[in-house]
Parts: C-alpha cells; structure tokens; sequence
C-alpha cells in the first residue's frame, strides 16, 4: 500500500511539473537561459506578494492568455 501511495506522489509531482513546463512554452520562453527564467519567476513572485495591485495585472495577462486557447 505504501509503494503505490509513493507511486502515485511521485506521478502527481511529475504531471506538475510538465504542466509548469508547459507555462513557460506558452510564454514564449522556451529557448531562454535557465537563469534567465528563474530571475523572472522569483522577482514575478515578489512583485505579486508585495503588491495586490501588481497581483491582480499579472493574472488578468495569464487569464487572457488561456482564454485564447478556447479561441
């Protein structure tokens, strides 16, 4: 029971991250440095925890984003 319980974590994590790789393809990311897409996501998350304001303008672009996957 453990094994699979284990299993299915580990898949879980894995579907996560080819997901997340998946955001970056849709940024139009998919070629930059390493570094590049790091410093992108920490300064995102402090911009976005630091101000609501902020917060709110980065989803509405994420938001547009997916919508025009449906178009």
């Amino acid at each position: 029971m453990h094994r699979s319980s284990s299993s299915d974590a580990r898949k879980k994590d894995t579907r996560e991250k080819i997901e997340l790789g998946g955001l970056i393809v849709k940024a139009g990311l998919r070629y930059e440095k390493r570094a590049l897409l790091l410093g992108l996501l920490i300064d995102g998350q402090r911009r976005a925890s630091e101000d609501e304001a902020e917060r709110t303008r980065l989803s509405a672009i994420g938001a547009e984003a997916f919508g025009h996957d449906h178009e």
